[in-house]
C-alpha cells in the first residue's frame, strides 16, 4: 500500500513523510475494521482505497490553493473523505468534520485518536449546521465530495464559507449541464465560479469546481432539506 500511495501521490505533486504514510495505513485498517460493523464504503480493496479515496482526496492539493492554517469544513464527510486525508497531508489546517450520522462520527473520532490528529466533529444535518452562528460563514474553505447536484450542494455548503473564502466541490466527469443549472444558485448564495478543473485519475474522470464566496449568503438560506430537494435554486 505504501509504495502505491507514494507513487500516486508523486503523480499529483504530493510528498508524504514516513509518518504520514503510516497514518494512511492505519486509516485503511480502521476503515476496513469498522466497515464490517457499519456501512462506510463499498470500496475496500487496498489499491482501490488508495486511488479512489486517499489520492482522490489529495488532488485538492494540486488543483486548489489552501492557505497555511486555513479553517476547512468537510460537509457530509461520511467516512472522512476528503477531510482526513487532507489533514494527514496538511496538519496545519484547522479541520471540522460534519455529518448527520453519529455512528460515522464515532468512527472518525477513533480515527483521529489513533492517528493523533486534531479535528472538530459536528453531528448535524448540513442545513442545520449552516444556520448555527458557530459555523455560519466561519470557514476559509468548505469542501464536499457528496453526490448531490451542484445547485443543491451549493445551498448546503456556501453558507459555511466566509466572504473571501471558497467552496470546493469534488465531482465526477461531464459536468457541463450541472454547471449551467447551478449558476443561478451559486450567484443567489453569494458565490462565483472561479475554476473548473477536469482531470483523469486512473482512467476515471474527475472534476474539481472552485467557487469563490464574494458576498454574504442571504439569511433565508439554506432552506429545509425538503425544500432544497423539491425546489432547487
Amino acid at each position: 500500500m505504501k509504495n502505491l500511495l507514494t507513487k500516486e501521490c508523486a503523480n499529483i505533486g504530493v510528498d508524504l513523510s514516513f509518518l504520514q504514510k503510516g497514518q494512511f495505513e492505519s486509516y485503511y485498517k480502521l476503515l476496513i475494521e469498522w466497515n464490517k460493523k457499519i456501512n462506510l464504503t463499498r470500496i475496500t480493496e487496498p489499491e482501490e482505497v488508495v486511488i479512489k479515496h486517499f489520492v482522490d482526496s489529495l488532488t485538492l492539493l494540486k488543483y486548489c490553493d489552501i492557505p497555511q492554517g486555513a479553517s476547512v469544513i468537510d460537509v457530509g464527510t461520511g467516512a472522512g473523505f476528503p477531510g482526513i486525508p487532507l489533514k494527514i497531508a496538511r496538519p496545519d489546517i484547522k479541520l471540522t468534520l460534519l455529518d448527520s450520522l453519529n455512528k460515522r462520527l464515532n468512527f472518525l473520532n477513533e480515527v483521529c485518536s489513533d492517528l493523533n490528529i486534531d479535528a472538530d466533529l459536528v453531528h448535524a444535518r448540513a442545513e442545520d449546521g449552516a444556520k448555527n452562528a458557530e459555523y455560519r460563514e466561519r470557514f476559509d474553505i468548505a469542501v464536499s465530495r457528496a453526490v448531490a447536484r451542484l445547485n443543491t450542494l451549493s445551498e448546503y455548503c456556501l453558507p459555511y464559507v466566509k466572504v473571501g473564502g471558497q467552496f470546493i466541490s469534488m465531482k465526477g466527469p461531464e459536468l457541463t449541464e450541472e454547471l449551467s443549472e447551478a449558476k443561478t444558485a451559486i450567484k443567489t448564495l453569494g458565490g462565483k465560479i472561479n475554476a473548473v478543473n477536469e482531470f483523469e485519475l486512473k482512467d476515471s474522470g474527475r472534476t474539481i469546481v472552485v467557487i469563490d464566496k464574494i458576498v454574504p449568503t442571504p439569511k433565508q438560506y439554506p432552506r429545509h432539506s425538503s425544500k432544497i430537494q423539491s425546489k432547487p435554486l
